[in-house]
Order: C-alpha cells, then structure tokens, then sequence
C-alpha cells in the first residue's frame, strides 16, 4: 500500500468523454479523491449509486474527484474506453473518469483493486487509502461511504483522518500479461 503522507503520483491521462486530465489540473482543490474503478466489476457496481452521490456531495464543498479505470481492455472490452464514458453518464458521475493505458499510474498508486480509493490533502499527501465503507454485495450492509466520508469531514476539518484505515476490497485490477504485468 502506499504509505500515509506520500505525495500524489503525477499522471496525465485521456478522459474517453473528451480532453486529458492531469493532477495540476485539481491545484486549487483543498483535498482530492483518486478513485481506481471500471465498469465490469460487482463490487464498483455495488456502491457506482452511492459513489456518485459521494461525489456531488464533497464537490459542494470543493473536493476534486477522480475516477481511473487501468484495466487490460483486450481481455476486458466492458472496461473499454467507450464505454466507460457511457457508464459515467449512466452512473451519474459528475466526475472525470480517465483511461490508464500503460497502467503506469495505477502502478505508481499501487492500486490493486475496484475499487480503491486514495484521498490527498491541500499539499496533495495521501491522508487515506482503504474502504468506501463495510457495504459489500450481499452482505446486506447499506452503501453510505461512511469511511471515505469521515477521512474527508476530518481533512475539511484541519483534523488529523484516523490512522486506522480498513483496504478497500473488491476485484483485482486487470493487469496486462507480460514482465511488466
């Protein structure tokens, strides 16, 4: 995992909906969310209702988010460019959701999972890394993103996140084959 304090890996990245995207692109924000997702997995479509509404509501208060798909397409083709840019309108992200071809950002994150999530403060240090919340499909456990939602309350706050932070669990990134996969 990457350790608490560290600072954001840069990145620059094509939005499928249009444009690129980069990390100075958030320089004004005083927190950012980096969500990794794609669109197959159950466990990013369990929560794709509340991470949407998560999302409006720290962007109210000027949280940046991001959402990264680094899944291998050519075995994945639901997690393909086109059409993450229709699961975005679908799910009613009002953030960027960006394609990492290379999986090189992904790599410099150490994501390892959809989803997983990492929230930076104002100086882009990762403050958090780990769960949404508890909710898991089928535990019956209901979808709030109570943990992330704490982690950004305490930043906004000036407080310190607690240092007990739970991974976040759900599928494998889908890392291409060969040595660098």
């Amino acid at each position: 995992m990457l350790a608490l304090g560290t600072p954001a890996p840069d990145f620059t990245l094509p939005d499928p909906a249009g444009g690129q995207v980069a990390l100075a692109d958030f320089h004004a924000a005083p927190a950012l969310v980096v969500v990794f997702l794609c669109n197959h997995c159950p466990y990013v479509k369990h929560l794709r209702a509340g991470l949407a509404q998560f999302a409006r509501d720290v962007q109210a208060r000027g949280v940046a988010v991001v959402g990264i798909s680094a899944n291998d397409v050519a075995n994945y083709p639901e997690d393909s460019p086109a059409k993450m840019a229709a699961e975005a309108k679908s799910a009613g992200y009002t953030f960027p959701y960006l394609y990492d071809e290379s999986q090189a950002v992904a790599r410099a994150y150490r994501a390892a999972c959809t989803p997983d999530f990492f929230l930076f403060d104002a100086a882009r240090r990762l403050a958090y890394r780990g769960q949404f919340d508890d909710s898991r499909p089928g535990n019956g456990k209901a979808v709030t993103g109570r943990d992330l939602r704490a982690a950004v309350d305490a930043l906004l706050a000036g407080k310190p996140v607690a240092g007990e932070q739970q991974p976040s669990l759900g599928c494998n990134i889908k890392w291409k084959p060969g040595p660098a996969g």
